[in-house]
């Protein structure tokens, strides 16, 4: 195969691990970090992120000769992000260029002409240990030439090489982000993979990498069904679609779907078949009985089941009935996983959920563009049953603290204290947040337009406490809020967002 030649200021799309492939340029590294011994690679820094990593020859191509393959096989928000920031880079190196190639003409006359730059191959080990070349190039400015020309020895029917991501601490790439604010670009990947070994039922807690918010994904080539178009369902298989994922959609109110297949998806009849077709099938409904009734009604899923279908129920029930769907799955030969959310509509709608996983750990990890298309982060936490009972924590945690708020707007307003004045204060201190912020700001504009419903947070609130009482363990204040909820279905609450359990303190 022909060697391909590179040179610092050369634009390429740059390959890591099973990460799609990503624009960049080739800069000098920093001097306190040197080149992996024994590996033949690049500094490359990625447009669109403030990231870095050195990139083997073979996982680099050029730029501009492969650029209308890479934006067909890559889609996301993000990936188009970086490929504008390079048409950007592009464009101002061009007009600086024209802008002194005057000057640059005259001055030449009268110099010797540049000592050409050494042109870097693939066995070439000691490129970047220094030089003048190096030094005079900087990651701001470089060669406005190297810019313009189309690297020559392109290689015809090159393939890129698939290899996982090692723990190099010389490797660090925007696809192992956890947050917005980039981490040193010379951290460890291990320190932001957070990896940690209980003594408990949970065997590991692992927050998987997000690239649906920073950038393109690679979908799986199974093929995904999904069982459920309620609020979370619908945000939820949008985003499987975006990211190119082969969907097919079953919903109880058929007529949740249309929209789905003009966007792509497939339409399945019953949950069976919707099963039968597909390797990998979700379901996301709105409490145990629907769950239930889901796998072991007529035309249900436990009728599609064969042996290596995988199903993951990502509805927010109690441990129990993850149990029963777990032995049904499994005693058909399936697969299972639990996998609920955390998070609401407009969350949803954002491919910002957290999943929350438990069961069998080749569904977890099989299904990981799904989740990386669908949530910013996901945690594996063990056997079947431990997600559920996470979820039901974090849930009663979040509508006891729900209840709190529209207690103390009520109790403001009650005192004659202004509740604008109350929420600036409380988003200004320590419990501040966008939650706080939004639902108070739309219990103040009377908006009560559902984003998680009332009457699911409050059977999330009755199934905790009746995971606390098996336990023999008290939950007081979930207890009361689950009151304060009841008091609002009463109201008629039940359809409206949580954040209309404010009703229930002023009727």
């Amino acid at each position: 195969m022909a060697t391909v030649h590179l040179r610092i200021g050369d634009l390429v799309w740059g390959k890591l691990g099973r990460y799609p492939p990503w624009p960049g340029k080739i800069v000098s590294p920093p001097k306190d970090l040197k080149k992996p011994r024994g590996k033949k690679c690049f500094f490359v820094k990625f447009f669109g992120t403030e990231d870095h990593a050195w990139i083997k020859v073979e996982q680099l191509k050029p730029y501009h000769p492969h650029k209308e393959e890479m934006i067909k096989i890559n889609k996301g928000k993000r990936f188009q992000q970086a490929v504008d920031a390079v048409e950007e880079y592009l464009k101002k190196a061009k007009g600086k260029d024209q802008t002194h190639s005057d000057d640059k003409s005259k001055s030449d006359k009268g110099r010797k002409a540049a000592k050409p730059m050494k042109i870097i191959e693939e066995d070439d080990e000691d490129a970047f240990k220094g030089g003048s070349s190096d030094k005079e190039q900087t990651d701001s400015d470089p060669e406005p030439s190297s810019v313009r020309r189309l690297v020559a020895g392109t290689v015809s029917g090159f393939k890129w090489e698939s290899s996982p991501v090692k723990d190099d601490p010389h490797f660090h790439h925007f696809l192992l982000s956890q947050s917005e604010k980039p981490a040193s670009s010379m951290e460890p990947i291990t320190k932001r993979l957070k990896i940690i070994e209980e003594d408990t039922r949970s065997t590991s807690i692992q927050a998987a990498d997000s690239t649906a918010i920073n950038g393109s994904i690679t979908p799986t080539d199974k093929r995904i069904g999904f069982l459920g178009l309620g609020l979370m369902g619908s945000g939820v298989v949008s985003n499987l679609l975006k990211m190119g994922h082969v969907v097919t959609v079953w919903n109880r109110t058929a007529e949740k779907c249309d929209l789905f297949i003009q966007e792509g998806a497939r339409l399945g009849r019953t949950p069976a078949e919707v099963v039968s077709m597909c390797d990998i099938t979700f379901s996301c409904v709105s409490d145990p009985k629907a769950a239930r009734d889901l796998v072991l009604g007529p035309s249900g899923v436990l009728q599609g089941i064969r042996p290596g279908k995988c199903y993951v129920e990502m509805s927010t029930v109690d441990p129990e009935t993850i149990m029963e769907l777990a032995q049904v799955i499994t005693s058909r030969g399936g697969r299972f996983l639990e996998a609920p959310v955390s998070g609401s509509q407009q969350l949803s709608n954002d491919g910002m959920l957290v999943i929350v996983a438990a069961g069998d750990r080749s569904v977890y990890e099989d299904c990981s563009s799904c989740f990386q298309a669908m949530g910013k982060t996901s945690f594996f936490i063990g056997e079947a049953g431990n997600a559920a009972r996470m979820m039901l924590i974090i849930n009663m945690v979040q509508g006891s603290f729900m209840a709190t708020i529209a207690e103390g707007l009520t109790l403001a307003q009650a005192t004659g204290q202004s509740q604008q004045t109350f929420l600036d204060i409380l988003c200004h201190g320590q419990m501040a947040s966008t939650f706080v912020d939004q639902k108070c700001q739309n219990i103040l504009q009377g908006n009560f337009k559902p984003d998680y419903y009332l009457k699911h947070i409050q059977k999330d609130l009755r199934l905790a406490i009746s995971m606390g009482d098996s336990v023999n363990h008290p939950t007081p204040m979930a207890a009361a809020a689950n009151e304060v909820y009841k008091r609002a279905k009463a109201l008629d609450q039940s359809d409206n967002d949580m954040s209309a359990v404010y009703r229930a303190y002023i009727h």
